[in-house]
């Protein structure tokens, strides 16, 4: 009985096996598990590779980048008119100034008319008088005896230098005037005496203010500065 039992079961079971398996697979009877009209899911490594493309990338209008070149301005040149004019310069010295304060207001006067000044110094030699004199024999009874004689014949103003380079020298007067000078000598030298007449120098400071001023018109340095003259000199 229970044999017969078990054989029953073990047929029903089969019978309903296979009936899942004939009746239950969907692909086995095209139909889907989705609705009509909706697309089945699919995973990334199902969908097939797209094909190989060897032609470059073609930008977009909106994404394409410009490439950086340089892209001349297209407003027009100027026109260029006629050339400026160059400006020309003159260089001179000015002077001699007789003290460093003239030379000192000379420049302030001119700061405003000259583009450069420079001071400087010069020593030259200045003319101090003109000496009228007889030689005295290089004694000192030479120069008393000639002295004497001098007297006997009326000739006065005189005295013996008794010092320095002219020792034992009859001076018969320093004259500023040349003129007066050689009107002593010639005096001197008719009553019959050789008398010589020899101009007397000495050393001064010269003071002078070299300026470049331009050649425009407006630069008129003698309104300024009064009293000195003035000669071209190389410029700086």
């Amino acid at each position: 009985m229970f044999l017969r039992l078990l054989f029953v079961l073990l047929i029903a079971l089969n019978i309903a096996v296979g009936a899942w398996l004939l009746l239950g697979q969907d692909d086995v009877h095209g139909r889907s598990v989705t609705d009509p009209d909706v697309p089945a899911l699919k995973l990334l490594s199902e969908r097939p590779a797209p094909p190989a493309s060897t032609a470059p990338p073609v930008a977009s209008a909106s994404t394409a980048v410009a490439p950086d070149v340089f892209t001349p301005s297209l407003s027009p040149a100027p026109t260029p008119g006629a050339p400026p004019r160059q400006t020309t310069y003159t260089c001179m010295a000015l002077g001699p100034f007789a003290t460093p304060i003239d030379l000192r207001n000379a420049r302030a006067a001119l700061t405003s008319q000259a583009a450069r000044m420079r001071s400087r110094q010069e020593q030259t030699t200045q003319t101090t008088g003109w000496w009228v004199y007889l030689p005295g024999g290089g004694s000192r009874d030479k120069a008393l005896e000639l002295a004497r004689r001098l007297t006997a014949a009326n000739v006065g103003e005189y005295f013996i230098v008794s010092t320095g380079d002219q020792s034992n020298t009859i001076s018969l007067g320093l004259f500023k005037d040349p003129a007066n000078a050689r009107r002593r000598r010639d005096q001197v030298a008719s009553a019959g005496f050789p008398a010589q007449m020899s101009e007397r120098t000495e050393a001064v400071p010269e003071y002078w203010l070299d300026v470049v001023v331009s050649d425009n018109g407006h630069a008129d340095w003698r309104n300024r500065v009064r009293g000195v003259g003035s000669h071209s000199t190389g410029c700086f």
